[in-house]
C-alpha cells in the first residue's frame, strides 16, 4: 500500500533556498526522513534576491523529480516567505537539530554549481 501524508505525524522540515536542490540536499533528506517518516520542505522565496535564479515552480519540479521514485507523499514542497530567523521560546515541543554529513558531502556547493551552469550556458 503506497504512503499517505498525513498533516498530524510528526514532520521534519527542511528550510531552504534550493538555488538548486543538489546531491548534498538529497543526502541530507535521506537523513532527515529517518526521524520522522515524512518531510516539510520549505522554499525561502528569494528568487531574484542576490544569486537566486530559480523560481519556486522550477525548485519544486527539480525536488520532486529527485524524490518521487524513492519517497513519493513522503515529502511536501511549499513556499514560504524569505525566513532568516528561526526562533522559539520554552518547551515548544519540537528539535532543532544540525546533521552533520560526511565532509565530501559538506563540500557540494550551489555556488560552484550556478557557476559551472553559466559557463556552460545553461543559466543567464
Amino acid at each position: 500500500m503506497p504512503y499517505e501524508w498525513d498533516n498530524k505525524k510528526p514532520t521534519a522540515q527542511m528550510l531552504g533556498r534550493w538555488q538548486p536542490f543538489h546531491e548534498g540536499h538529497y543526502a541530507l533528506f535521506e537523513e532527515i526522513i529517518k526521524k520522522t517518516g515524512q518531510v516539510c520542505i520549505q522554499v525561502r522565496d528569494v528568487q531574484g534576491v542576490d544569486d537566486n535564479p530559480f523560481d519556486f515552480e522550477d525548485v519544486k519540479s527539480k525536488i520532486s523529480n529527485k524524490l518521487n521514485f524513492k519517497y513519493k507523499n513522503r515529502f511536501k514542497v511549499v513556499l514560504v516567505p524569505n525566513i532568516t530567523n528561526i526562533c522559539y521560546g520554552r518547551g515548544v515541543g519540537y528539535k532543532i537539530e544540525e546533521i552533520v554529513l560526511p565532509e565530501e558531502i559538506q563540500k557540494i556547493s550551489a555556488t560552484k554549481i550556478r557557476k559551472k551552469m553559466r559557463e556552460k550556458g545553461e543559466l543567464k
